[in-house]
């Protein structure tokens, strides 16, 4: 059913590239005396019927729009995915495409000339109307929220906009009609207006985020902000008794030992040449996580050089109904990155500068993107997974380009004070510590 979950699975199963790195469970070395000889433990034997798990087709689409559409999220997901892991090697990973996706879209009705045609290049829309667009993420919106009724699932979009500013009417209109956006004025002088936006953010994540901005800057003219909240139990869930302490190994080959859950059903599975692969379904089976464990023999770095939008469906359609034992970390984290430089690296850099953006259809004057900032939550356990994410935009009157000459005054420094007209020079000295009063 893959193109029912494809785009709630990018931001679910990309949680599973980052963190499980561990040695195929089948093998002897990971099993403890107490089982038995196939390395599942005797517990697992139990006269009982598996619930089955329905079939993924990738063929058979649930969205009677643009199915190119769907394909062009995918490709923007992974190229995402893939962009941001050049930026923070090494490290964990939990992204919502979902969020950014539609967080862009609303940014992208507010674009002329190259810098939409940028932004319609780095979401992968190049040849499909706005409208499309629109309408495309409007129906995402209302099939993942009204999915089932066993899974909460809540998207929800705001734009916060400095008083005075004015903002055009068509942009608010779609805004309104397509991203059920709630539009705020607010007076980005007062101090608790960074309270304000932060407060939302936590509402509508359920506490799991509760900041996405520090501070507003006086440039700032607007904020864009998508949040994606997702809670549902397993449909299969794992008993906590068989939680056990089980050794983890690490990129660099440094084993640790972490909290595995396991459990033995019938599941979506695949067996790669390069990798292993499983759907954990959650509870109706709409939607699932997707774990993709490297072999022994090749590593997730390999792995993620095979990771594309065509590799995905291509394996997707490969997974078969199979008995698997699956033993799995059981793990929560945040994670926070800065987008600027993989969207740019994507195709948007006319976007952030200042001299060349183009936003008349948002609102006049010179702006350009200052920032994207893109915060994720994520708890996996034994009854089931609670993910949130939330992305903002801010839109500023006066960026700062690649080509802009700056200089950073963070170490010892020497100044004066002269008249400019006789050259007289009245003060002068040196400051190798600007918190030293004397």
């Amino acid at each position: 059913m893959k193109n029912k979950s494809t785009i709630i699975n990018i931001s679910l199963s990309i949680l599973a590239l980052i963190t499980i790195s561990s040695p195929d469970p089948s093998n002897s070395k990971n099993i403890n005396s107490s089982e038995n000889i196939l390395g599942i433990p005797a517990q697992f034997f139990v006269a009982s019927t598996p619930i089955g798990i329905r079939n993924r087709n990738i063929n058979k689409p649930d969205l009677a729009p643009n199915n190119k559409l769907i394909d062009a999220t995918t490709q923007f997901g992974f190229n995402l995915f893939n962009s941001i892991t050049q930026q923070d090697q090494n490290k964990n990973i939990f992204i919502s495409p979902l969020s950014v996706s539609i967080a862009l879209s609303m940014v992208y009705n507010g674009a002329s000339g190259e810098t939409m045609e940028a932004i319609a290049k780095t979401l992968e829309v190049q040849g499909l109307t706005i409208d499309d667009v629109n309408k495309f993420n409007r129906e995402i919106h209302q099939s993942i929220e009204s999915a089932d009724n066993k899974v909460e699932v809540n998207i929800a979009n705001s734009l916060w906009v400095r008083d005075n500013i004015p903002i055009e009417q068509s942009f608010l209109n779609t805004a309104n009609d397509f991203y059920q956006t709630e539009i705020r004025n607010l007076d980005f002088n007062e101090p608790s207006s960074v309270d304000i936006i932060n407060d939302w953010v936590k509402r509508q994540t359920k506490d799991k985020i509760d900041k996405i901005i520090d501070r507003i800057d006086r440039d700032t003219l607007l904020f864009l902000i998508n949040t994606v909240y997702f809670k549902s139990q397993w449909r299969h869930r794992f008993e906590r008794s068989r939680t056990k302490l089980r050794p983890f190994t690490l990129a660099d080959g440094t084993i640790i030992q972490h909290s595995a859950m396991s459990n033995y059903f019938e599941y979506l599975y695949y067996d790669a040449p390069t990798f292993q692969a499983i759907s954990l379904p959650y509870r109706s089976g709409r939607f699932s996580m997707d774990i993709f464990l490297p072999k022994p023999e090749s590593n997730l770095a390999e792995f993620q050089k095979q990771l594309t939008a065509r590799n995905w469906q291509v394996w997707s359609s490969r997974f078969k109904h199979q008995q698997v034992f699956i033993q799995m970390p059981r793990f929560e984290m945040q994670y926070e990155i800065k987008l600027n430089t993989a969207l740019q690296k994507m195709g948007m850099k006319i976007a952030f500068n200042a001299r060349k953006a183009d936003f008349r259809n948002l609102t006049s004057g010179r702006i350009a993107i200052e920032e994207v900032k893109h915060k994720t939550f994520v708890n996996v356990n034994e009854e089931g997974t609670e993910a949130a994410a939330a992305t903002v935009i801010s839109i500023s009157r006066s960026g700062i380009d690649d080509s802009t000459t700056k200089m950073i005054v963070d170490r010892p420094f020497f100044f004066a004070i002269s008249d400019r007209q006789t050259g007289t020079i009245l003060f002068m000295g040196a400051i190798q510590n600007p918190t030293a009063k004397y």
